[in-house]
């Protein structure tokens, strides 16, 4: 029977109501702007624009007429492909001078605009920029650009650069291969320099040393000399500008060379608060490695805020005739390397969701070192950054953290920088068919039993911390003579020695049958008061089993901070602190700061960069 005919418009009158709604909200609504607070590292790699995305050269120009010459004409000679490419050119005021040179600099001025206005740029809209006063070098690259999209791409170049015809050919390559390639995209990645990597900015960091088969890799440090810059990192970037600019918070990074140009030339330069940026997200540039010194961006280093003279160029032009070289082989983004500011490797995205993952992270770790497997468990964020920092601090790389779930913030952020995750409820369900439901403390505590085992099968020691502890050397010497399991009855450290011994007593039969006790014995009252700590549960399963522990406490081995009052120093036999976990993060903050170990900032970034050499 057909609805009357009123129901029947009621009906396509909501139906198409229902549609408007959907079509507004998914396709008219803009997209949202980046957080000052959260980076914008969890938004969905950009789709394909229907229309070609626009591409703008933004020359940074002052006084050097010869300089721009040359740099005008390098662009104009490079091939385009008939894409559409604007060029904006921003000539910075001389500053106010004695009126012996008032006459020269307006003539020099004069000179420079008649020039830009006379020069034919064929490929897009020109568009010059002549400032009314002098703004300095800073100004003229955070004020060059604010993207007004996500398909809005802009290449900066200072006015005494000079690019290969070939630099146009390689730059879309990158956007279409990195960002706009969903399984290459990273939100990681903040754009691409051409200039010749040839600088560590980290004190006493390794050397740049790549070999021949390196086309391109990561590497966090902004490139100056020509650099490409995605739309999303960049407003990001000036917004977090704006505020710590505005709170009076000054870019300095400890352990940074470009924290000494910062305290002598000030504001004059700009880098070293993207530099401060950069290291506050964990962000990446892409950078270029080509044989003989060449690059497709090379700076004249002519005389300026940089240089108090001529020092030539810095690097050999790439040019049409260097047939060795294809630059649009580009590799996945999976085997890319990766370098922090040390220039040491990065690995991100080691992430174990199965148990035979564990054994692939082992695989990267450092041997000879003890394996750390670190629980963040109802820990705060800022408590693991600081032990992150500690461990930098320390030069402790092998460490993996335990995140509870694939819903956990750490799980997205932690691999993203390089730091190795375990996955414990998806590991937990790859080793057990039971459909039992447990908590994640029993699922955690399971896991780590099964960790242990494949450290010791690896050769590591491994050491059983949770993020409440903060060890304070790198290697603590433990008495291995007559033992291979070791507890701290304080800090509720957990040693266990990679031995023929412990392999023994810690095999599969040992784990599994742990593994099927462990929620009888959390449950006990005595565990529960310790919030099912992981030496208790241990100790309390090893009463009936062939399983002795020895205490590495001793006399201020480790200290407990509700214990600290005042601006107490610790002692020189301390090698762990430690604290309770249900002490709130206020007090852990102000103990520590006390201590000297609170070594995050606002931003929650390591205060310092800490090379060791490798």
């Amino acid at each position: 029977m057909a609805p009357p005919k009123k129901q029947y418009l009621t009906l396509l009158l909501l139906l198409s109501l229902f549609a408007l709604f959907i079509f507004s909200h998914y396709f008219l609504s803009p997209p949202p702007s980046p957080s000052l607070s959260t980076p914008s590292t969890h938004f969905l790699p950009p789709q394909k624009p229907s229309s070609p995305f626009t591409f703008t050269i933004k020359l940074l120009a002052y006084n050097r007429l010869s300089s721009l010459s040359r740099c005008l004409h390098s662009l104009s000679s490079s091939h385009y492909y008939g894409d559409t490419v604007d060029l904006h050119i921003f000539i910075d005021h001389f500053p106010n001078s004695s009126s012996s040179d008032l006459g020269r600099n307006l003539e020099n001025s004069h000179e420079i605009l008649d020039f830009v206005d006379g020069f034919k740029w064929v490929f897009g809209k020109k568009l010059i920029h002549y400032r009314t006063v002098n703004v300095g070098l800073q100004a003229q690259w955070l004020e060059a650009w604010w993207p007004s999209h996500d398909d809005e791409f802009v290449f900066v170049v200072e006015d005494d650069l000079e690019v290969s015809p070939l630099y146009y050919k390689l730059i879309k390559g990158l956007i279409l291969n990195y960002y706009y390639n969903q399984s290459n995209f990273s939100p990681s990645i903040f754009g691409a320099s051409l200039q010749r990597p040839r600088f560590v900015p980290g004190k006493h960091g390794n050397k740049i040393k790549l070999d021949s088969e390196t086309r391109f890799f990561l590497y966090p440090l902004v490139g100056t000399w020509g650099q490409l810059l995605f739309p999303r990192p960049w407003k990001e970037f000036r917004l977090w500008y704006d505020d710590h600019k505005a709170k009076g918070i000054k870019p300095v990074l400890d352990g940074m060379v470009t924290t000494g140009w910062y305290k002598k030339l000030g504001e004059k330069i700009w880098t070293p608060w993207f530099i401060k940026f950069i290291h506050s997200r964990g962000y990446f540039n892409i950078y270029t490695n080509f044989l003989y010194e060449r690059a497709l961006s090379v700076s004249h280093r002519d005389p300026g805020v940089n240089y108090g003279k001529t020092a030539g160029p810095d690097s050999q032009l790439l040019d049409e005739s260097s047939h060795d070289i294809n630059l649009l082989d580009m590799q996945s983004l999976s085997d890319l390397q990766w370098y922090d500011f040390c220039f040491r490797r990065v690995l991100p995205g080691r992430v174990a969701k199965k148990l035979s993952e564990v054994s692939q992270i082992l695989h990267t770790m450092e041997k000879q070192k003890p394996v750390l497997l670190v629980s963040v468990l109802k820990s705060s964020e800022t408590i693991v950054k600081n032990l992150i920092c500690h461990f930098e601090r320390l030069n402790i790389q092998n460490y993996i953290f335990m995140v509870p779930n694939s819903e956990s913030v750490s799980l997205h952020d932690l691999p993203r920088r390089g730091h190795p995750v375990i996955v414990t409820e998806d590991v937990f369900d790859s080793i057990t068919r039971s459909k039992k439901s447990s908590s994640i403390l029993i699922k955690e505590t399971v896991i780590k039993a099964y960790v242990i085992k494949k450290c010791l099968e690896a050769g590591f020691d491994n050491w059983v911390i949770a993020s409440n502890m903060l060890p304070l050397i790198s290697n603590p010497p433990f008495d291995f003579t007559d033992s291979s399991f070791y507890v701290g009855k304080d800090s509720r450290l957990l040693v266990v020695r990679s031995s023929s011994s412990s392999r023994e007593v810690w095999d599969e039969r040992f784990v599994q049958k742990f593994a099927a006790t462990v929620e009888t014995l959390i449950r006990q009252e005595s565990l529960l008061k310790e919030n099912g700590n992981f030496v208790d549960i241990v100790e309390k399963f090893a009463e009936n089993h062939v399983l002795r522990f020895k205490s590495v406490d001793d006399v201020n081995y480790s200290l407990k901070l509700e214990r600290v009052h005042g601006n107490q120093s610790l002692s020189t036999n301390t090698k762990v602190i430690s604290w309770s976990p249900e002490m709130d993060i206020d007090s852990v903050h102000k103990h520590l700061e006390e201590l000297g170990l609170w070594i995050i900032d606002s931003d929650s970034s390591c205060k310092a960069v800490v090379c060791h050499q490798s």
